[in-house]
């Protein structure tokens, strides 16, 4: 069943509307007609099953049959990653999404080459943004990560955001493997961490100055085996190993 996206505030009737881009979709790609059924996701939870009603020029008119709503995960994964060569980082959020993450924060860091400014800083989100749309179409999650603008460790950490337990991957400080980390947590707590938050480096790794300040902020160290892996695969590998450990 083909799927569509709309924002939560577009979703508060017995009849939606597509325009745009996922207009353009349907009519032109798909060649909907009125009677076929869709899915539409608003990225909060909701699920919507639609019949096509009409189809006109540059719009399409769905009656809500059914509704659905998924509970948030139970914990809020945020990946934090070095934004690494090419369009590599489009890959990255496609897993991300799949693999449950709530929040992608790009990072600039000293090894990083990209260098943006404030206008092309916000101009990658809004397409990596979209990129993250596009992925909960393909895998049906109904919850829409947030891509937040590309910043710098030092930014990120100057918010002062509580997370109950982050994971940096590192090569350099000593490190334990991270079901290490959460039988501690849970141990000290008695339950599971509701937020947690995974950094990736660049290729090259954090230097040791940014290393140390991510673990002054509170972050554990862990090793992702012998292997020095590259960004996307290391993302994978942490997020793979939250999603498991956390929301199953």
């Amino acid at each position: 069943m083909h799927r569509f996206h709309l924002s939560p505030e577009h979703c508060r009737s017995d009849q939606l509307r597509l325009d745009g881009r996922e207009a353009h979709h349907a009519l032109h790609v798909l060649r909907l007609k009125p009677g076929e059924r869709v899915t539409v996701l608003d990225g909060a939870g909701g699920e919507f099953l639609c019949d096509v009603e009409t189809a006109a020029k540059n719009s399409l008119t769905l009656a809500v049959k059914e509704k659905q709503s998924t509970p948030a995960p139970p914990c809020a994964i945020t990946l934090l990653v070095a934004i690494p060569k090419g369009k590599l980082i489009e890959g990255i959020i496609q897993k991300a999404v799949e693999l449950g993450a709530q929040r992608i924060v790009p990072l600039l860091t000293e090894r990083v080459v990209t260098q943006l400014d404030d206008d092309g800083a916000e101009s990658k989100r809004e397409k990596w943004q979209t990129v993250a749309i596009e992925a909960i179409k393909q895998c049906g999650a109904t919850w829409l990560p947030k891509v937040e603008t590309p910043q710098t460790i030092s930014e990120f950490l100057a918010r002062g955001e509580a997370i109950e337990l982050a994971l940096v991957g590192s090569l350099q400080t000593e490190r334990r493997p991270p079901r290490a980390w959460i039988q501690e947590f849970e141990q000290q707590h008695g339950r599971l961490p509701r937020s947690a938050a995974a950094w990736i480096g660049p290729e090259g790794d954090f230097t040791l100055a940014e290393l140390l300040a991510i673990e002054a902020s509170g972050a554990r160290p862990i090793t992702l085996g012998r292997l020095t892996l590259r960004v996307e695969t290391a993302a994978v590998y942490c997020l793979s190993f939250l999603n498991y450990e956390l929301q199953s």
